[in-house]
C-alpha cells in the first residue's frame, strides 16, 4: 500500500521553523516525507535528517527525498535524537519538527491494526516490534486496562469497558480489532452507541500504551531542546489534549523566569528563561485545510525558540 499522508499545517511549520539555508533540521516524524521534502526545498548547504520509527515510513521517505542530496533518512525513534546526532557527528540542530500521533497510512492500512474500522489482527505497533495491542488487551490486569482507557482515552466508561474485556478474554483470546470493537460497543450504554462510535477513545488509549507515546514525547522534547542551537526552534503538531497539554507545559517550563515567592526582596533562585514562545496560542488549521483533509481538524501547532 502506498504511504499516503497529507502534511498538516505545512506552510505554518515551514514558516515556524524559520529555516536558514545552511542550517541543520531534524524532522522527528518523517512519515511519508511531506514535511521533510518541503524543509529540504528551503536548504542549500545545510542538512535535513528525517527520522521515523516505522519501517514503512522509512521506505516512503527515502523515495520522497532521493532528489535532495542534503537529506538523510534514519530509522529511529525520536527518543534517540541524541544518539542519531552523535552518530552523524552533529552537535546541535537549528530546528526540530514533531508531527505527533498516528499517521494516515497507519490508520488506513488494515493489517497494521490501528483502526476499529477494519477487521485486522490487534497490532498497533508503530515500529512493528515490541508488545502488541493484543498482548496488552489479553495480559494486563483489568484494573490496569481501566486506568489506561481512562487516562489515555479520557473515557468515563473505562471501568465497564475494561470489565467487558476481562470477561470476553476468559472465553477466548481477543485477537482482532473487530473483536475489541464489539466488546467496547457492548460495554457502553445504548445512547452512547447511537450518538458516536464508542471505540475511538479506547483504541487511542491502547495505541498510546503500546507505543509508550507520552513517555516518548517527553523524552523527545527534552532531547531536542538539549541539542537545539541558540535561536533555533521546535515546532510540535499535536492531535489530542494529552499530547498538547504535555507540550504546552514543557514549553512553559523552558520559558519560565524567576520562581522565587513574590515577597522575596531579591531573586535567589537564579532561574532565567531559556526560551520564548513564538505563538502564545496554538496555530490551528484553516477551514480550507480541514475541508481538504478532515484529519487535520484536531491539529494544534506550538512553536518555541531557544534563547
Amino acid at each position: 500500500m502506498e504511504f499516503n499522508h497529507i502534511p498538516v499545517l505545512l506552510d505554518d511549520c515551514i514558516k515556524g521553523l524559520n529555516i536558514k539555508k545552511n542550517g541543520i533540521y531534524i524532522d522527528c516524524t518523517a512519515g511519508g516525507g511531506g514535511h521533510s521534502s518541503e524543509i529540504a526545498k528551503n536548504i542549500t548547504s545545510g542538512k535535513l535528517i528525517a527520522i521515523d520509527r516505522d519501517p514503512d515510513a522509512i521506505i516512503a521517505a527515502t523515495d520522497r527525498l532521493k532528489e535532495f542530496n542534503i537529506a538523510q533518512v534514519v530509522n529511529a525513534n525520536f527518543t534517540q535524537i541524541e544518539m542519531v546526532l552523535d552518530e552523524l557527528g552533529i552537535d546541535n540542530a537549528d530546528g526540530y519538527l514533531f508531527d505527533l500521533g498516528v499517521s494516515s497510512h497507519q490508520l488506513d492500512e488494515a493489517k497494521r491494526g490501528f483502526s476499529y474500522k477494519h477487521d485486522a489482527p490487534l497490532d498497533m505497533r508503530m515500529s512493528k516490534d515490541g508488545l502488541s495491542a493484543a498482548e496488552v488487551i489479553n495480559t494486563y490486569d483489568v484494573s490496569a486496562l481501566a486506568k489506561i482507557i481512562f487516562e489515555y482515552g479520557e473515557d468515563r466508561f473505562a471501568r465497564s469497558i475494561a470489565a467487558g474485556i476481562g470477561k470476553a478474554r476468559e472465553r477466548v483470546p481477543i485477537k482482532t480489532t473487530s473483536q475489541l470493537a464489539d466488546i467496547i460497543k457492548a460495554s457502553v450504554p445504548a445512547k452512547v452507541r447511537r450518538s458516536k462510535n464508542p471505540c475511538k477513545q479506547t483504541f487511542q488509549a491502547i495505541r498510546i500504551e503500546v507505543n509508550k507515546e507520552l513517555d516518548a514525547v517527553s523524552l523527545g522534547l527534552d532531547s531536542a531542546f538539549k541539542r537545539l542551537s541558540s535561536g533555533g526552534r521546535i515546532c510540535v503538531i499535536t492531535f489530542h489534549s494529552l499530547e498538547d497539554r504535555l507540550v504546552k507545559q514543557r514549553f512553559a517550563s523552558w520559558c519560565e523566569g524567576c520562581t522565587c515567592p513574590p515577597d522575596f526582596p531579591i531573586c535567589i533562585c537564579g532561574n532565567t528563561p531559556k526560551a520564548k514562545l513564538i505563538n502564545r496560542k496554538p496555530i490551528l488549521p484553516s477551514h480550507q485545510e480541514i475541508e481538504a483533509n478532515s484529519r487535520s481538524k484536531s491539529a494544534k501547532l506550538r512553536i518555541l525558540q531557544k534563547l
